[in-house]
This record gives structure tokens, C-alpha cells and sequence, in this order.
């Protein structure tokens, strides 16, 4: 079977291809998915969320939460801040990544202090950290991270100079080992599709105890805005890695939007023995692809975390959520991420929202959704 042939057998039983596969790997990803306790429906588990489980700084955009709990009960998010006199544009040069503390998974959070502050700004991430992504890994506290250095004002230096990292603790107060190089760079092959700057990490711990970690990448096309904007992989032993890159990239659209600029954002990635020994990822719906309503949230599955389909149930979010009090957010949802209880059940829905005026983005907010997850 050629390329194209393949491609088009793909296409048409549903599977999203990676780049550069081995035909074992291809065959995997064509063979029906067995399921265990039925079909995850996410969509279905969205509950109405309580205002009160918005987590604002009125100095402050708000993006980007991410939580773990420990065993005395406490919750603890990992979240992205910037001033808010800068202006929403300002994330890309003076964000950083703060705690919070709550009694409950749905707050109310309490700001602790900033886990990973600016540094020495020769260094990789001196000036900016952004995109936490909190992960337990045995006995270590792993917060996956993208950051970045410049010169304080200019949004490309600063976006062009993303990068992926991972901050690890015994605790998750810290404190938090920062290490001299980001563990996922830029490919020095300007063809490639991470040849410009790496971001918006997602780990998860695989079946044989290394990590996945799925990141976001620009292509360098010479400009300084870049090309498009794809999701790669790559593999460690552990989470201080060496990690190494997988072949091509992945969440890889269909022929119809093989030319789009971006197609998926935002990724949160498990593995779940739960629901199918596989993979998971929830992910921003750019242009509609997976499911339809452009800018929603999907839910996409994987039984090596390389090759991806929409999942049975693909729609999570749409335009908009529902709050308690009847209304709707009028606004959709960014940045999701999802707290798995012990039992592997998805208990909380985890995002960002903007506050729209006419002209700008006036502010933003982190909101914590209940799920009502039916094993």
C-alpha cells in the first residue's frame, strides 16, 4: 500500500495519522479499540459550575490551572499570572507560574506564593514560565512547564524563544529544581514542524512507568510569526529525561485540513486502564475538526499516545459552559486540564476564561467544573 492509499484507508475508518510511522504501528492504530467499562463520556459528566469556583486576581490574569491533591486532602494548583496593566498580550513576556492552596477540588483557591519565578535572564527561562502542567510521578512533584527569555518587550522574541521544561519537588510546596536546559528543544532541521519554539507541554505517566509528553510546535518559515502550529511527542525513562522525539507530529489533521494554520490547542493528556487501557487527551477544537463546534473541547483516545482519533464520545465542551445559576459563560473554555482521582476517575474539569469587551481581552479567570464521571 503507497502513501497516499494508506492515508486514505486511515481516513476513512477514523484514525488520525502520524508522520513517519512504522506499518506496526499503523496496523495498531486500524485495529478496532476494545473497551472495558464502556465508551468515556466525558461531555456527558459536565456538570453547571458554582461561581463561586472561579478563581480571580483582580491585578491579575488568571490562566492555565493545573491540580494535584495529596493525601491530608489539600488541593494544590499550579497556575499562569501576569499583570493585568500589561494587557493580555503581556502572558508571552511576563507570565509566571504561581500556587494556590483549597480545602476542596472547587476551592476556593488561596495564592501561596510564585512557584517558579523569573531568574538569571541569560538562562533559558529566566524572564517568563507559563503552561503548568502538574504531574506525579512516584515520590516527585513534577510541574511541566514552557519558558522563555527576551527582552521584556517584544512579544515574537518571546514567543520565538518558547520552550519546554520541567520543574520537579518532594513536596508540592517545593522547593522546585529548575535545571539548565528546557527537555524539549527546537529541531536544527528548519523543515521541521518544532524548527521554531516548543510549548504548551502535556505529560502523563505510561503503563511501563515512563513518561509521555506531548507539546505544541511552530515551524520556522523564515518569519517571524512562523508557519503552522502542530503537536509533536516524546518519550523518557523518567521525568528528568533524556526525552526523545517521536517521528512527525501528532493530533495530524484530515486531507480537508491538512493546510489549516492551527488545528488543536491546549492538549491535557493519561492513560487510563480504567476506560480501555489507553491513551486520553482532552484538546482545544480549533477549527471544528473532532467535533464540530469550533473552539470547543475534544476528547481524543490513543492506544500508543502517537496515533489519535476522536474519541467515541468526541464532544466535552462546546462554544460555551453552562453555570449554576442558569446562565451561560458567553465565553469558551481554554487551557483544559483534569483532576483523576485514585479509583482513575475524572473528577474536575479545569480551565480558563476570558473576559471579552468589544476590542480586547479585559481580563481572565481560572474555573474549576464538576464532573459527574459513571464508571
Amino acid at each position: 500500500m503507497n502513501a497516499t492509499s494508506r492515508r486514505e484507508f486511515l481516513e476513512r475508518t477514523g484514525t488520525l495519522i502520524l508522520g513517519g510511522l512504522t506499518g506496526i504501528a499503523v496496523a495498531r492504530a486500524a485495529t478496532p479499540l476494545t473497551r472495558d467499562t464502556g465508551p468515556l463520556d466525558l461531555g456527558a459528566a459536565v456538570r453547571p459550575a458554582p461561581k463561586a469556583t472561579r478563581f480571580l486576581d483582580e491585578n491579575f490574569y488568571i490562566w492555565c490551572g493545573s491540580v494535584t491533591r495529596t493525601a491530608d486532602g489539600k488541593c494544590h494548583m499550579y497556575y499562569s499570572r501576569w499583570p493585568k496593566v500589561l494587557g493580555h498580550d503581556a502572558w508571552v513576556t511576563h507570565s509566571e507560574v504561581a500556587y494556590a492552596v483549597a480545602d476542596d477540588l472547587f476551592g476556593p483557591f488561596r495564592h501561596v506564593n510564585v512557584a517558579l519565578p523569573r531568574r538569571d535572564p541569560a538562562r533559558w527561562d529566566g524572564n517568563v514560565t507559563h503552561n503548568p502542567n502538574i504531574v506525579r510521578i512516584g515520590d516527585k512533584f513534577c510541574l511541566y512547564y514552557m519558558g522563555n527569555r527576551g527582552d521584556g518587550k517584544s512579544y515574537w522574541i518571546h514567543r520565538n524563544n518558547q520552550r519546554v521544561g520541567v520543574a520537579i519537588a518532594p513536596d508540592p510546596r517545593g522547593p522546585w529544581q529548575r535545571f539548565d536546559r528546557p527537555i524539549v528543544d527546537v529541531s536544527s532541521e528548519q523543515r521541521a514542524f518544532d524548527s521554531l519554539c516548543t510549548t504548551n507541554p502535556a505529560a502523563c505517566i505510561r503503563p511501563d512507568g515512563s513518561v509521555l509528553l506531548i507539546y505544541k510546535a511552530v515551524t520556522d518559515n523564515g518569519t517571524p510569526r512562523g508557519g503552522r502550529v502542530r503537536f509533536g511527542a516524546a518519550t523518557a525513562a523518567g521525568p528528568e529525561g533524556p526525552y526523545f522525539k517521536s517521528t512527525g507530529e501528532v493530533f495530524e489533521p484530515t486531507l480537508v485540513h491538512r493546510e489549516a494554520w492551527m488545528v488543536a490547542e491546549d492538549p491535557f493528556v493519561w492513560y487510563s486502564r480504567l476506560y480501555g487501557e489507553r491513551y486520553y487527551a482532552l484538546s482545544r477544537d480549533v477549527v471544528g475538526m473532532f467535533t464540530g463546534a469550533v473552539g470547543g473541547i475534544a476528547l481524543l483516545e490513543s492506544h500508543d499516545g502517537l496515533v489519535w482519533r476522536a474519541a467515541a464520545h468526541p464532544a466535552v465542551v462546546g462554544k460555551d459552559f453552562a453555570w449554576a445559576d442558569g446562565s451561560r459563560s458567553g465565553t469558551k473554555l481554554e487551557r483544559p486540564q483534569l483532576y483523576i482521582d485514585e479509583a482513575e476517575i475524572p473528577r474536575g474539569l479545569y480551565g480558563a476564561v476570558d473576559v471579552n469587551q468589544p476590542s480586547h481581552r479585559s481580563h481572565s479567570f481560572n474555573v474549576a467544573i464538576p464532573l459527574e464521571v459513571r464508571p
